[in-house]
């Protein structure tokens, strides 16, 4: 019978051991740690059921890989283990039922931390100063890695004790907390530098990185989570006790540490933590739970791999090996065409995904991404699925590489990137479908044409019937139809009518900024409308003569020229002056502004919407800007102004109030 399963132990031998080796001494595992997890249980059930095949070599009885040899090798006089694992619910109470067995109680006491995911290290404080750091490795020798280890600051290079102990021997995890990751991999991307794929592996490449300096520029931080040999160390009955007696002395430990008596406190902290793990500084996969008493475990003992003791309650994994069916390009509100990978489907952090974002092309250019490759898919909290690494030496022949469409997939119109942008966009964003309701709303703002009453949720209802499908179509709109929709009426209908009339006057300024070109806000609006005079100037204008203007660069100049040299967003603008719109071109001489020349910068709550204060400074000749710099004319503050206020005062600019405002404008 158990010749049968001899291939088959065999195999799954040489698939750990490989894993082991590349997960422990390359930082470079390829497949996630649910599916690893699966390939040892399956060895573990199949030695259980057949000793026969059990070896003295076999992965389920050592920890870890051998240690490579880029660092001395350091002996752990007490085995550093690892910890068998429960993946859901059922497998946990049967390890506390076992507890309870083995201990005759009813409720057993527990010692629960998270689970970091990062690398296990031994320190061995002499006297009290901290002479030798390792790593596991497989769990008997680990690398010497002391001089990295004195890098990191979050681990004292002494105790803070009178008379420390002869010998101590502090076990914990080394990680890497989320935010030094990504600034990290921020950092290796700009130097075009290979980045890694998740804090994990981060933390681990660090630390047995051969330069010291390296692993002080990376912030590794560590957490305390048990202790190994001693001397002179008075050994305390509860771990939750010695855990906080060595933090007292300098060591950290995790501050969700939890002392826990019985399954359902146990299960309640579980879910407690996983609720938490996305607001978390640190990468977790699980929980631990220990026996809190050290009389306790010294009753149920040790097999080759892992104490009886000890289990982590692992969570729904967030990282999970599948294959890039095919790639699509999604437009956005904004026109921002987005590739999202179509995906085998998978279970990842309990949610069956088959989608994935790829951000944009660098991003996928840079991970080399290609259709049909097998990738790491990470699913964080409600974050969108993300692929965080390719298997390189799992990719088909016929892979094939993602490239870019040359027109929008939306609308067939002409998509750009530019240089000091990974996105690439849909120039057409009067005309395309995928832009329309944020093109719309943008279109009816206050700041705009404003539009009283077209909120969010009737543009959505009259696109969704096919009433709207440009902004043209708003002044075609009759009273039965709006008024047939939700939560309108006659009388609404007509309060929309008659301010969809009211906006059909617009000044150029108001006109210019409401079409909603890229890059172009109020104040270039404004500067537009006072250098052209007309729309029809400013369409026909090319952009040299745009850059001539103080105040619009070269990437301003790009996206208005673009904007105004497409066919479609052409047609809509005479679709508006056919439909009644009719624009104020009227340039009042610059002499007759009263505050021609001057540039206001706003802050605080005033007593009139700040759009209507931006309207009454431009009328008058003003722009206004977001910033204080030294060429500000004035600081115009409300109620509790911010930072501005502080920065004006510093650089000698006046500061004035709505009253002042007012009596200024009447005096000029």
């Amino acid at each position: 019978m158990a010749q049968k399963f001899s291939e088959r132990v065999a195999w799954l031998r040489w698939q750990i051991n490989k894993h082991n080796h590349l997960y422990y001494n390359l930082d470079d595992p390829v497949i996630a740690d649910q599916e690893y997890d699966a390939l040892l249980k399956e060895l573990q059930d199949i030695e259980t059921s057949h000793p026969e095949l059990q070896t003295t070599d076999s992965p389920t009885q050592r920890v870890g890989a051998p240690s490579s040899r880029l660092f001395a090798t350091v002996a752990h006089p007490i085995p550093m283990l690892s910890l068998d694992n429960a993946q859901n619910k059922d497998e946990f109470k049967q390890f506390d039922k076992r507890m309870q067995e083995a201990l005759a109680v009813d409720e057993v006491v527990y010692s629960a931390e998270p689970k970091l995911d990062g690398l296990a290290i031994s320190l061995i404080y002499s006297n009290g100063l901290l002479t030798t750091a390792a790593t596991r490795g497989d769990g008997y020798s680990g690398e010497d890695v002391t001089l990295n280890v004195c890098e990191i600051a979050a681990i004292p290079q002494s105790l803070k004790i009178a008379k420390p102990p002869a010998v101590l021997e502090v076990r914990g995890e080394v990680y890497m907390q989320r935010d030094d990751f990504e600034k990290l991999n921020a950092r290796l991307q700009k130097q075009s530098a290979k980045i890694f794929a998740n804090p994990r592996n981060a933390a681990a490449g660090s630390l047995r990185n051969k330069d010291p300096q390296v692993v002080a520029a990376r912030h590794l931080s560590f957490f305390c989570y048990g202790i190994g040999q001693s001397e002179g160390f008075d050994s305390l009955s509860s771990h939750i006790e010695s855990l906080q007696r060595i933090e007292s002395w300098g060591i950290p430990i995790c501050p969700d540490v939890a002392k826990l008596t019985g399954l359902k406190a146990c299960v309640d902290f579980y879910n407690t933590i996983m609720a938490q793990r996305s607001q978390l500084a640190y990468e977790i996969d699980g929980v631990v739970y220990k026996l809190d008493s050290i009389a306790e475990r010294d009753i149920l003992g040790m097999r080759a791999r892992a104490p009886r003791w000890a289990i982590a309650y692992k969570f729904p994994a967030q990282e999970r090996t599948t294959i890039i069916e095919a790639v699509e390009f999604q437009v956005g509100r904004t026109g921002a065409l987005t590739p999202v990978a179509r995906l085998k489907p998978v279970l990842v952090g309990g949610v069956m995904v088959s989608n994935a974002t790829l951000h944009n092309i660098d991003e996928v250019n840079r991970k080399d991404i290609r259709v049909g490759d097998t990738v790491f898919v990470r699913r964080a909290g409600d974050v969108i699925p993300q692929i965080v690494k390719v298997v390189i030496d799992k990719r088909p022949k016929a892979s094939k590489a993602i490239v870019l469409p040359k027109q929008c997939p939306v609308c067939g119109g002409k998509v750009i990137t530019q240089v000091e942008e990974a996105v690439v966009r849909c120039v057409e964003s009067l005309s395309c479908p995928a832009q329309r309701k944020q093109q719309i709303q943008h279109f009816v703002s206050r700041s705009a044409m404003d539009i009283d009453g077209l909120g969010e949720k009737l543009v959505d209802q009259l696109v969704d019937k096919g009433w709207v499908e440009n902004i043209a179509d708003l002044y075609k709109l009759n009273r039965d139809d709006i008024a047939s929709l939700d939560k309108m009426g006659e009388l609404s209908a007509d309060n929309l009518l008659t301010a969809i009339k009211a906006s059909s006057k617009p000044k150029l300024a108001r006109f210019i900024y409401a079409l909603g070109i890229r890059e172009v806000g109020e104040v270039t609006a404004q500067l537009l409308a006072d250098y052209f005079g007309s729309l029809e100037k400013l369409m026909a204008c090319d952009e040299s003569q745009l850059c001539e203007i103080e105040g619009i660069g070269a990437i301003t100049a790009q996206w208005i020229h673009i904007f105004f040299s497409d066919r479609k967003n052409q047609a809509v603008i005479v679709a508006l002056k056919k439909a009644g719109v009719v624009i104020d071109e009227r340039k009042v001489a610059i002499g007759s502004l009263k505050l021609a020349g001057e540039i206001y910068v706003i802050s605080g709550t005033l007593s009139k919407p700040r759009d209507q204060i931006k309207q009454l400074l431009h009328q008058h000749g003003a722009r206004v800007v977001s910033s204080i710099s030294k060429d500000t004319t004035a600081l115009l503050i409300g109620d509790q102004p911010g930072s501005k206020l502080r920065k004006a005062e510093a650089l000698g600019i006046d500061i004035i109030d709505e009253a002042q405002l007012e009596h200024k404008l009447q005096d000029l």
